[in-house]
Formats: C-alpha cells, structure tokens, sequence
C-alpha cells in the first residue's frame, strides 16, 4: 500500500532519530502506548495483533478514526488506511538505518468528497500534525 500521490493533499516529512531502527520501529507500533508519548493522539487501541487487516481506533484532533493496517515489514515499513467525517486517509511510515541512527520518513494522503475546494488549510495542519508526530517519536526514543 502507497499513498495517493495525485490526492488532493499530500504530506511528505522525516527526522532522524539517533537509536537503532529496532528501537524506533518498537516504539513507533505500540499503538496502544501512542497517548503516553505523543499528545495530539488522546486515544489508541489495537485491536489484535499488529498484522495486515488488523484495525486500531484512535483519537485525533477531535476525530474518531478506524484504521486498517495494509503493510507491516518489520522494522522497516508499516500503513494504514483510515475513514474520518468523508475524509480517506493514508499513511505509510518507512524506518531505515543511517549513520546517525534512523530515518524515519512518513507520508499522507487525504482525498474524498468531503474536501473543500481549497485545501490549503487542512494541508498546513497536516503537515503540522505530521511533523509534530515525528519531534514526538524523536524525543521518546532518544530519551
């Protein structure tokens, strides 16, 4: 699973974290740990094991979301998709060894008929959102 790269919105950002990507990716898929550490999500549960058509439901910026998990290569790659108010979301997260640690790259796309027709401003909070979820991981693994 990719993401949409011709939606409507699309998110590109990474950081890298100076720990092993092991490290990284075990903090990162413990879904249901994800409010201890990372503020903007206030709700996180795994339902099952972490494996394709697996699904987790979570909280985020007042949004109640469903996800299924389409990819999971351990420690390297996870995605998702999920559904919010008309809103199809998809999120890949990459982990690769670097000299300095890890990199972590993560992408998103939003598409659907429940868009306005000038994105920019749900562009900007993504990116935001995308960028803070990084600093957030960045400092529980580096800690």
């Amino acid at each position: 699973m990719d993401i949409n790269g011709t939606a409507p919105i699309v998110s590109r950002h990474d950081i890298t974290v100076q720990a092993p990507v092991e490290s990284v990716w075990a903090a990162h898929t413990r879904i249901d740990d994800w409010p201890r550490w990372q503020p903007d999500i206030t709700r996180a549960a795994l339902a099952g094991p972490l494996v394709i058509g697996s699904t987790f439901s979570w909280e985020t910026a007042g949004l109640d979301i469903v996800s299924v998990i389409d990819a999971v290569e351990p420690p390297h790659r996870i995605a998702w998709h999920g559904e919010a108010n008309g809103v199809l979301g998809i999120h890949v997260w990459t982990f690769s060894p670097s000299e300095r640690g890890t990199l972590v790259a993560t992408e998103e796309s939003w598409e659907g008929p429940a868009l306005p027709s000038d994105v920019g401003e749900l562009k900007r909070a993504l990116d935001t959102s995308l960028a803070r979820w990084l600093s957030f991981l960045k400092a529980r693994v580096e800690r």
